[in-house]
């Protein structure tokens, strides 16, 4: 058992940071995280990137679909896999102004006319994407309360051997805590949750990483 947890998160995230410094957009893209950070833009934590970018590169992802774009900072680094690979990232914002400021990153990318920025409740936007077209990796990190619709509606429009990733899926570690634990405002998105969880655990090919906010994998 790892102690001292928070020390090698740091550690971990310390790593993707080096990595990344020697990268040319590496000032924009620390601009972009540093932005959104300061805004309180909730964004991936750079450990659970790291290991969200080396997933989609090992996969070769070429079609990505990516619900929750925020101000694009996780969907800049899925897009440029996806491009790299000869595809594009769709990605899914349903609020206006999150949605305009990732415009505006993609574009200082130099990656906005390669991909598919959408503006609306996923909900509603899944059921209109191409069914014709299939994804190979999908990444999930809106309202937590929807993430099983968000779910089933993804599952559909993933090729085999496609991968689902899902991040903040324990939600602040409240899903392992017991009800009386969880503050009341939270109660129906963590009962959500574990439901959500114990259903994929017994239906899919699933497995819960516990680093970050939880992360969950699906392979289909």
């Amino acid at each position: 058992m790892i102690e001292n947890f928070n020390e090698l998160s740091k550690y971990a995230q310390d790593l993707f940071y080096y990595k990344n410094k020697k990268s040319k957009k590496y000032e924009i893209i620390k601009e972009i995280k540093e932005e959104s950070l300061e805004k309180k833009v909730p964004i991936i934590t750079d450990d659970v990137l790291n290991f969200m970018i080396f997933a989609a590169k090992n996969k070769k992802s070429k079609k990505i679909l990516e619900i929750g774009t925020a101000t694009g900072y996780s969907g800049i680094f899925l897009a440029q896999i996806a491009n790299e690979n000869g595809g594009f990232l769709t990605t899914i914002e349903i609020d206006e102004i999150r949605y305009k400021k990732a415009i505006e990153n993609f574009k200082k990318m130099g990656i906005f006319e390669k991909n598919n920025l959408i503006m609306g409740d996923a909900l509603e936007e899944i059921p209109k994407l191409d069914k014709n077209v299939k994804y190979d990796f999908i990444f999930i990190d809106a309202a937590k309360g929807q993430y099983s619709k968000f779910f089933e509606m993804c599952y559909e429009l993933l090729c085999e051997n496609g991968i689902i990733f899902i991040d903040n899926i324990v939600f602040r570690g409240f899903v392992a805590k017991s009800k009386e634990e969880v503050p009341k405002r939270y109660k129906t998105i963590v009962k959500r949750l574990n439901e959500f969880i114990k259903k994929l655990n017994d239906e899919y090919n699933f497995v819960l990483l516990p680093f970050g906010d939880g992360v969950g994998i699906v392979k289909k």
